[in-house]
């Protein structure tokens, strides 16, 4: 009998040292829960579905998006640095929560993102662009920067609040350019918007799906991409930086698990996130929505979050934002 028991016990501790059968095979077992911090209908959402659709061939489970909007993303992130590291929990975290909440001055996150949560995969980005009202009496990113430095603070440009990354956006492109533009905080992109399309505020930086309407509409003119590429929804458009050499901004997406998720679970995800953004079906649905696909280790979207953390701290320290 004591035989039996200690064979019982060698097996077990040789069990748990080499892990469980799913865990060493990096296997998913059970349904999978996507949080997305922000509102349905709106383009991460849009996103998670996308992916969650393209995920479930390869993960062999059902991949279903759970909304929890509100507090910039952080009451999703929050959930997913909650949960089990079992692989059966991630979440869309966007670039401001990565790289502008945690350094920015008076902001009290509830998670630490870099020791509560587990980088696996960039998977989008959208392009942000600069666009006016259509009252605005000139066109172009060289006409805004003559007629901004002959008058100081008359042209204003709007966004969802303050250190937000439309806030960010436009302080970046006061630096380069040496320009005074007054800064209209709202509460939310989309009373921006309207305002700008009222012609109570006259330009404004931001990512281009959200523009798309007023676009289409006529409401707000297309001047300039901010990120280093355009769109081919709008061929022939230029980029700020043909103006402003090193102008530069990019919003982009990321998929993160929860704390202490294992190296193989890790491997997993990122591997069926992978193959989930190069499929044919994915990129053409992106194209549609004015999104392009990422694919990167985790290691790649670490390097990403640092590089960025570093720049939108000095763009913060330099026009002295704080949180509100």
């Amino acid at each position: 009998m004591r035989r039996r028991r200690l064979i019982g016990a060698t097996i077990a501790a040789l069990g748990a040292a080499a892990g469980s059968p799913a865990r060493s095979q990096g296997k998913i077992s059970g349904d999978v829960r996507f949080l997305c911090g922000f509102p349905p209908g709106g383009n991460a959402d849009l996103l998670c579905r996308i992916l969650a659709e393209a995920l479930k061939p390869d993960v062999g489970q059902n991949v279903i998006v759970e909304s929890k909007s509100g507090a910039s993303g952080f009451i999703a992130n929050e959930t997913v640095a909650n949960a089990a590291p079992d692989g059966r929990t991630i979440g869309l975290a966007a670039m401001a929560a990565m790289c502008v909440s945690p350094v920015m001055p008076g902001q009290k996150l509830p998670i630490n993102v870099d020791t509560d949560l587990t980088p696996i995969a960039s998977v989008a980005s959208v392009p942000n662009i600069l666009v006016f009202g259509k009252h605005v009496p000139f066109r172009g990113v060289p006409e805004l920067i003559d007629q901004a430095k002959k008058n100081p603070g008359k042209f204003s440009y709007a966004s969802a609040g303050n250190g937000t990354s439309q806030h960010l956006a436009g302080e970046l492109f006061k630096t380069m350019a040496s320009v005074n533009l007054l800064h209209v905080p709202y509460r939310g992109g989309a009373q921006a918007i309207q305002d700008i399309v009222a012609g109570n505020c006259d330009v404004m930086f931001g990512n281009l799906p959200e523009f798309l309407g007023q676009i289409g509409g006529g409401g707000l003119i297309p001047i300039a991409f901010g990120s280093p590429k355009g769109s081919p929804l709008f061929p022939g458009l230029p980029i700020i930086a043909q103006y402003l050499p090193g102008y530069e901004v990019v919003n982009w997406f990321a998929v993160f698990g929860p704390k202490g998720l294992p190296a193989d679970l890790v491997g997993t995800w990122t591997k069926a996130l992978r193959t989930a953004v190069m499929k044919p079906v994915v990129q053409k649905r992106f194209a549609d929505n004015a999104m392009d696909g990422l694919t990167g280790s985790p290691a790649d979207l670490k390097a990403m979050i640092v590089a960025d953390r570093k720049k939108w701290a000095d763009v913060i320290q330099s026009a002295g934002i704080r949180a509100d």
